[in-house]
């Protein structure tokens, strides 16, 4: 009998340790490694190694625990850079921070997977093809969602530059996501060598349909205009001290004027790229845009912006200099309509509040608990409010851009209802120098790329120290600066009109689709008999 449970024990070990490969080995689907291959072998591997523990539930949910556990760290270990440089709190306990944040989000794979199983008098084909599909996207809707949400490291990201990208104009990001895992898990059926038509026809159909929805044209390109991303590369050390403020303007400044002089210009400044209260640094800002208007180019920059009246600061967006043109009434003389400059002021409309913030960076749950116990609780600017969910697009007088700040870039829905059929740009302003020289600074590009392919949008995205890079309307690179080093990125973009079907639907086909698949095969097992067992 003793002889028997150690030979269990080793098997559950070595059970253990496969499934923490495999997850782990995932990472390397993402930026900035970008092998999205990697994908297909881990998760056929990990759904071999499930069928051997049908019989056995408890087991089923370890291993499929450890699995996304691996995963997760290994994607979101370059959270601990920020901890381990500002936190002020030992190595030790910032390593386990992150442990307990990514066995949080592990729960929701692990739970989808788990349910999974709980369906019985399923065939395999049922099993891979519909069911662990439609529940790994529920659990990704739900970790982007409560608790306000972390929608990193969704598995369609990795797939940017496949086939399979064709959908997220469509369907989203989440789209590209269950194709992955239907196609994993036709790949489990055929390596088993069962229902081979079926899944070859599964593969083939969702290949063809991408390649074919990546040639369609869902917006209408407009004529060029000329934009310069600023880069300051400022060390965040020094970045909100008061004697640095100044320094860090005038290297803006310089930066600013070393872009593209001979036509109109629209100029980026990243995220708190001016890191003071925006009601105390007026006597810069009203000669600056004054400045620029002359000069007919326009600024949009991050700065902190303060409620004098309700006593709250936002992490929040400006315009500068020259700006839209609004109509007067008609003069009864000349029954003309004149227009006015609308320029910038302390109380202008024309800008942006964040929406969705970070965690612990922008406001600090149950401070009056956590803020006393490190450094790394009471970070600068870590008092924010919200801003509204839906807000006006930032206007210019060449075209309307729909903001995100850093982490909102993240949140597809919150872009989604805020980009209008009139909105011709995708702006995105972040300060990755949180993250150091870490994977997380790529893994937000990339991210902020798949927005632009959703919406079929030029996007643009500065940042303090990287990485700053301009996409066009499909998702293509037109260029990016270095990391860590203080210069401009000047191009020349075409602004895109139009709607996406994504755009007008969102998720909810995506919806449909799951709650159709699940009332199906919770139907299909009460008329076979076989109930699920949850």
């Amino acid at each position: 009998m003793i002889e028997k449970l150690d030979d269990l024990t080793k098997h559950l070990y070595g059970q253990l340790f496969v499934a923490f490969i495999l997850g782990a080995v995932q990472v390397f689907a993402f930026a900035p490694f970008e092998q999205w291959w990697v994908i297909y072998p881990t998760f056929v591997g990990f759904f071999l190694l499930l069928q051997q523990l049908q019989k056995t539930t408890r087991r089923y949910f370890l291993i499929s625990f450890i699995f996304s556990l691996s995963s997760l760290i290994a994607t979101l270990h370059w959270i601990y850079v920020s901890m381990d440089l500002f936190g002020g709190m030992p190595k030790i306990v910032s390593a386990l921070l992150i442990v307990l944040l990514c066995a949080y989000l592990a729960l929701y794979p692990t739970l989808a997977l788990w349910v999974s199983s709980r369906f019985l008098g399923l065939s395999n084909a049922q099993r891979y093809l519909l069911l662990i599909p439609v529940l790994w996207l529920i659990s990704d809707w739900l970790r982007g969602y409560v608790l306000t949400g972390f929608p990193w490291a969704y598995l369609g990201y990795s797939h940017a530059d496949t086939p399979l990208v064709g959908f997220a104009p469509v369907l989203g990001v989440q789209g590209i996501t269950l194709a992955i895992m239907v196609i994993c898990g036709a790949l489990t059926l055929l390596i088993q060598k069962q229902n081979i038509s079926l899944s070859l026809t599964v593969i083939i159909t969702l290949l063809i349909s991408g390649f074919i929805l990546q040639k369609q044209q869902y917006t209408t390109a407009q004529p060029e205009i000329s934009v310069s991303l600023v880069q300051g590369n400022i060390d965040q050390n020094d970045k909100w001290k008061k004697e640095q403020l100044f320094p860090s303007l005038q290297k803006y400044v310089a930066l600013s004027e070393t872009g593209q002089d001979s036509q109109p210009e629209l100029i980026i400044w990243p995220e708190s790229a001016i890191a003071a209260l925006e009601i105390n640094v007026q006597a810069f800002l009203q000669p600056l845009s004054a400045n620029l208007a002359a000069k007919n180019k326009t600024l949009i920059t991050g700065i902190i912006g303060y409620n004098v009246t309700t006593d709250s600061y936002y992490n929040s967006i400006i315009a500068l200099g020259k700006l839209p043109k609004h109509k007067l009434p008609e003069q009864p003389s000349t029954r003309q309509p004149l227009t006015k400059q609308q320029g910038y002021s302390l109380h202008s409309q024309n800008r942006y509040q964040k929406h969705q913030l970070l965690p612990i960076g922008e406001f600090v749950p149950f401070e009056t608990l956590l803020r006393p116990l490190a450094p790394y609780f009471n970070l600068p600017m870590s008092s924010f409010q919200r801003g509204a969910q839906v807000q006006k697009n930032l206007q210019t007088d060449q075209v309307s851009l729909a903001a995100a700040i850093c982490y909102e870039i993240a949140f597809p829905e919150l872009l989604r209802k805020n980009i209008g059929e009139e909105t011709g740009v995708i702006l995105t302003v972040s300060n990755d120098a949180w993250f150091g020289h870490s994977i997380g600074p790529a893994q937000h590009l990339q991210i902020a790329r798949m927005r632009a392919i959703e919406f079929a949008r030029p996007l643009l995205r500065s940042t303090n120290n990287g990485v700053t890079a301009i996409f066009d309307a499909s998702g293509n690179e037109q260029g990016r600066l270095a990391v860590d080093v203080a210069a401009v990125l000047s191009r020349q973009i075409q602004p895109a009109y139009g709607q996406t079907p994504y755009q007008y639907a969102g998720s909810y086909p995506l919806y449909l689709y799951c709650l159709s698949v699940l009332l199906g095969l919770f139907l299909y097992c009460r008329y076979n008999k076989q109930p699920t067992k949850l």
